[in-house]
């Protein structure tokens, strides 16, 4: 597949790092080297196969993982005199990954603070068309779903379809244009669409990869978001609304 996707949802590896830890629930003091290496290498491969745009850092932290996880499988080398106390390994990128756990936290906090010294000087609206409806009060409240959310389900969903498929000769009728007018045909009729259900849709694995980079590519346009009622929990999709709580935001509603 020749069509390559650059986009801005990708955050840096630091960010996909900190799902690993998150979504597993590990101790960010105490990171599983091996297990979080696995995963993050499993994720570059899927962005890989799918002609995701990969910038450099991701693959810079790949050699710097399999590095900590190398010196981790050497046996310690006891020396007469020498101090029993190591240095563990994981210490740098632990400290980097806290520090840059802080700084999204502080980014968030002003970004709030921005939002709300807008909603001070909001503009009256003139019409109901002017923008969007107000939501009503006892409306479910969603959390924007990340890259890597998406990348989860997908991978889900490759591993829960039938074998017999992926092996099946069709013809490359699916593109990434008709795709993306036919999520958005499904959006008139429905409100919301369980991604699984548009995956599980797919008659082939051809259509099931064109349907996820119709719907990044929806994402992209602003024109869909992927959305939670919990974190990292069962995603869908909606047109843009002003109920969804932003991706920088989920660490916020995490520790509270």
């Amino acid at each position: 597949m020749s069509y390559k996707i650059k986009l801005q949802l990708f955050e840096g590896p630091l960010d996909l790092l900190l799902y690993l830890v998150k979504k597993d629930h590990l101790n960010i003091y105490d990171i599983p080297i091996a297990q979080v290496t696995e995963q993050y290498l499993a994720y570059l491969e899927l962005m890989k196969n799918l002609d995701l745009n990969i910038a450099g850092e991701f693959l810079v932290m790949a050699a710097t993982l399999l590095q900590i996880k190398s010196k981790m499988l050497l046996p310690a080398q006891e020396e007469p005199g020498a101090a029993a106390e190591e240095t563990d390994p994981r210490e740098e990128l632990i400290q980097q990954l806290l520090e840059y756990e802080r700084f999204k936290q502080i980014a968030q906090e002003l970004r709030t603070r921005e939002q709300s010294q807008q909603e001070i000087y909001k503009r009256p609206k003139t019409s109901a068309a002017a923008g969007p409806q107000d939501v009503p009060k006892d409306a479910p409240m969603y959390f924007e779903a990340s890259i890597f959310d998406l990348i989860t389900a997908f991978s889900k969903a490759m591993e829960e379809t039938p074998k017999g498929l992926f092996y099946s000769v069709v013809k490359d009728e699916f593109t990434i244009g008709e795709k993306v007018h036919d999520i958005l045909h499904k959006l008139l009729l429905e409100a919301t669409l369980p991604l699984s259900r548009l995956f599980g849709e797919a008659k082939n694995k051809i259509e099931m990869i064109v349907t996820f980079l119709a719907i990044l590519e929806l994402i992209r346009l602003k024109e869909i978001v992927a959305v939670q009622q919990e974190l990292f929990g069962d995603i869908q999709v909606v047109r843009n609304q002003n109920n969804i709580i932003p991706y920088g935001q989920r660490n916020q509603a995490q520790s509270n």
